[in-house]
């Protein structure tokens, strides 16, 4: 796979930062250190590569406050560095459905970039690393791991919601049974935190 290696991963998020610092990274952290947990359980999966697409996934971010601009951007940057699998996750991990619909905030692109961004999911099949960094997205917040339905209370009390919510929220909790099933074990069992996190111990 195209993917960084950790050091140049690290390269990266800490260029962002100096760029736009923010709660984002410790989420992006939070992230990697959640799809490295649940990839070490999965024969099909390689930890490693997990946890430096999860690290990457906002990477767009460093460009500013944007909101579903960070999406393109961050597929931008990885792309320009040569790193095609990373880009990918960029993209599609604001999207467990893949239409540009599901996205609530503001859709602060150019008319171009949201014309690729939906022939992009037009075209795309999903791999489980897609969907581990869309899951590992969504029981992620700064502070660190915790119960999907946290996360998904927090992202609508910021964001707001419309009428694929419900629909999206379904599809996260499909992905938080799918890699249970895979496992053959709750995924919270795998991570650490989570009871801490959720309930603010």
């Amino acid at each position: 796979m195209k993917v960084p290696t950790l050091e140049q991963a690290i390269q990266y998020i800490e260029y962002a930062e100096k760029r736009n610092p923010g709660e984002w990274i410790d989420h992006s952290y939070n992230v990697a250190k959640a799809a490295k947990s649940i990839a070490s359980e999965c024969i099909d999966l390689d930890e490693n590569i997990a946890y430096v697409l999860g690290l990457l996934h906002d990477i767009g971010r460093y460009e500013g406050r944007v909101q579903l601009h960070h999406s393109i951007s961050g597929y931008d940057f990885l792309m320009k560095e040569g790193y095609d699998d990373a880009s990918r996750i960029a993209l599609t991990h604001s999207f467990v459905i893949p239409d540009i619909k599901v996205y609530v905030g503001k859709h602060d692109c150019t008319e171009y970039e949201l014309m690729f961004i939906k022939k992009y999911l037009n075209n795309v099949t999903y791999n489980d690393y897609d969907k581990l960094i869309q899951l590992c997205d969504n029981i992620s917040l700064p502070e660190g791991i915790c119960l999907m339905e946290k996360r998904l209370i927090d992202v609508v009390m910021r964001y707001g919601f419309n009428d694929l919510t419900l629909i999206k929220w379904e599809n996260y909790l499909g992905l938080k049974e799918y890699f249970s099933k895979k496992i053959g074990k709750s995924i919270y069992k795998v991570l650490e935190g989570v009871v801490e996190t959720t309930f603010e111990f």
